[in-house]
């Protein structure tokens, strides 16, 4: 495809994700949510709940879609893994969690895919289902479910395989407007490159629960350097005196370490309905 076809794919793009109105964009999210949440495994304790909203409330607040109602979930699986639906519906895998050690560094993943919906990149990946099934899709991506599910699940989710997966473009997007997302909420983005190197090394050590997260999310050593890039501009002085992590967040990783384990893949599959 030469250069003037690309630059007219993309603007044809562009167009289409400008013409669905935030109110569209609010319901298709909704609808898609409904159908996710029945089929995710999502955790339901408040205090983890809580926890994870309130963080999410305060980034998603300090962004020029504030006005959104926004939502957050954490599915409870080990896989590593974090998504946004158009409209302001954002999951978080208790496996990535885990993965953080500090407050920046999950509120890095909560800054990357409130990005996401910032830049309506979410809108453009709904689209892409032309009427396959959203919430297997999803839960494909998400968990490891249909590594032991039924054929017809395996079916669904394939006829679907461009869900999930942002350009390298949108990811790039996602990684700048989380730096900015963090620190307008107070919090150092110096913990998104960071979490990133984790995942990078944790590939090497466990690629199996990284699949899924490696597959829609691509990440390599140049969307680190990047990352840094962006952050070594800003003010050092600035840097300081924000927040890196606190009792609180501590606090809360040991009471998602004291919740029983994530169901197993053949467990989820069972409440498929």
């Amino acid at each position: 495809m030469n250069l003037r076809a690309l630059i007219l794919l993309a603007t044809v793009a562009a167009s289409t994700a400008c013409s669905v109105s935030d109110q569209q964009e609010v319901a298709m999210g909704e609808q898609d949510a409904a159908e996710i949440n029945a089929q995710l495994p999502l955790l339901t304790d408040r205090a983890i709940v809580g926890y994870v909203d309130s963080l999410g409330q305060t980034i998603a607040s300090k962004t020029s879609r504030a006005d959104l109602k926004w939502h957050f979930y954490v599915v409870n699986t080990n896989d590593v893994n974090a998504f946004a639906l158009p409209g302001g519906f954002i999951y978080v895998n208790r496996g990535l969690i885990d993965q953080s050690d500090r407050l920046d560094q999950l509120a890095g993943t909560l800054g990357h895919e409130i990005g996401h919906v910032v830049k309506r990149h979410a809108v453009e990946q709904m689209k892409k289902q032309t009427g396959a099934n959203i919430g297997v899709s999803l839960l494909c991506t998400l968990t490891r479910v249909c590594e032991h599910a039924s054929s017809q699940i395996v079916i669904n989710a394939a006829g679907s395989a461009l869900f999930a997966k942002y350009s390298r473009h949108d990811e790039a997007e996602a990684d700048s407007e989380a730096v900015i997302n963090v620190m307008n909420a107070g919090v150092d983005p110096r913990g998104i490159p960071e979490l990133f190197q984790i995942l990078i090394r944790e590939r090497e050590r466990a690629p199996t629960r990284l699949d899924a997260f490696f597959a829609s999310h691509p990440l390599e050593e140049s969307r680190v350097a990047a990352t840094e890039k962006q952050i070594d501009h800003i003010d050092r002085n600035r840097l300081n005196g924000l927040v890196a992590d606190d009792e609180s967040f501590h606090a809360f990783k040991n009471k998602l370490a004291a919740l029983p384990p994530p169901p197993k893949p053949k467990e989820i599959q069972q409440q498929v309905p």
